[in-house]
């Protein structure tokens, strides 16, 4: 089974990139992030056309995510868990694919650290993780993945001096990434590389792809049991080139049949 998680940046400027990443890929399962599209905009038919299931939750120009599967589509819920303040904006799908249950999350930029949005991305995270312990245990086959606008340590950023009390690798937010991990999650990039100056995302300006000026800020993250499945993980950075390309590009991961 294959799991892969890509902010597509605009579903609507990239679907025949995505299209075509995914016919020659063959992912199980897609979990994508800031679709851009109204509800009623996600083309379902699309990626039926493909032999896709898919679940979107939308809020036209902003945000947006969705999942599309083979594998299986079930227990669809938008939003966080019932009982837990939802979120005002369009940024976490959950369902049940192939027996593992996988959530799509944009988590929030943060801006800059004491802005209103920065209070909001770490509210965010912290309701995430209420959202695991209400509906889930660290034994059950469970995949968190996205865009989490954090670079877990050092190793994740091309030079952590250029973001000096800056979002992304502030302390809080690394602690708030911790926390939800403390459920029970494993970064799954991180159990087969040990590695720096792999990155997931590149700044569209200043070249900063082809000098390599990146971030990881887009992984997924997995309970114990789809751990111990995983034979693989990879980031497909040749999605970042050609014409017209998101910023950001697929992680996968690969696990065993049960």
């Amino acid at each position: 089974m294959l799991i892969a998680t890509w902010n597509v940046n605009s579903l609507k400027a990239r679907l025949s990139r995505v299209q075509a990443w995914v016919e020659e890929v063959q992912p199980d399962v897609l979990c994508m992030q800031e679709t851009k599209l109204a509800q009623e905009k996600f083309p379902h038919d699309a990626f039926t056309d493909m032999g896709y299931e898919s679940a979107h939750f939308g809020q036209g120009q902003w945000n947006g995510v969705a999942i599309i599967s083979k594998v299986g589509l079930e227990n669809v819920r938008p939003n966080f868990a019932a009982g837990i303040e939802p979120d005002h904006e369009a940024r976490i799908l959950t369902a049940t694919c192939g027996g593992i249950q996988i959530s799509s999350c944009y988590v929030p930029n943060g801006r800059e650290v004491d802005h209103d949005h920065y209070k909001y991305k770490l509210s965010w995270l912290q309701r995430l993780r209420a959202t695991l312990d209400a509906t889930n245990k660290p034994t059950d086959n469970v995949v968190v993945c996205g865009d989490f606008n954090i670079a877990p340590d050092d190793r994740d950023v091309w030079d952590v001096k250029q973001f000096e009390n800056a979002t992304h690798v502030s302390v809080p937010e690394r602690e708030a990434l911790a926390h939800v991990c403390e459920f029970g999650m494993e970064d799954t990039f991180r159990h087969f590389h040990q590695e720096g100056g792999i990155f997931s995302w590149w700044d569209y300006r200043g070249g900063s792809f082809y000098k390599g000026h990146g971030m990881r800020i887009d992984y997924l993250l997995a309970t114990k049991p789809v751990v111990d499945r995983a034979t693989w993980v990879g980031i497909d950075r040749n999605a970042r080139k050609g014409e017209g390309p998101s910023d950001h590009v697929p992680v996968m991961l690969k696990v065993k049949d049960a």
